[in-house]
């Protein structure tokens, strides 16, 4: 089987969402646009390879199951405390 990079992109807006939304998925080339329009507009890229296996079986604009909501918590944990780390330096 051929080592394909994957990638997953999330969206979640506490005002409209009861769960984080699918908004992208991909493999090869797709996956690879989805972390360079990631990097070109600063959006956080955490690297999990079991969870972007779970999101890609996702349908598009699909809120995630609540089986992924503690890794996806842990992911978002990591994004605040990493953007508020920047923004005290």
């Amino acid at each position: 089987m051929e080592d394909k990079k994957r990638a997953a992109a999330l969206r979640y807006n506490p005002q409209t969402d009861s769960a984080p939304k699918l908004i992208a998925k991909g493999r090869g080339t797709v996956a690879e646009k989805i972390i360079e329009l990631a990097k070109e507009h600063n959006i956080p890229i955490v690297e999990d390879p079991l969870l972007v296996d779970s999101l890609i079986k996702l349908d598009l604009y699909e809120e995630i199951p609540p089986h992924l909501y503690e890794a996806v918590a842990k992911i978002v944990a990591y994004i605040i405390r990493h953007s508020h780390f920047k923004k005290q330096q």
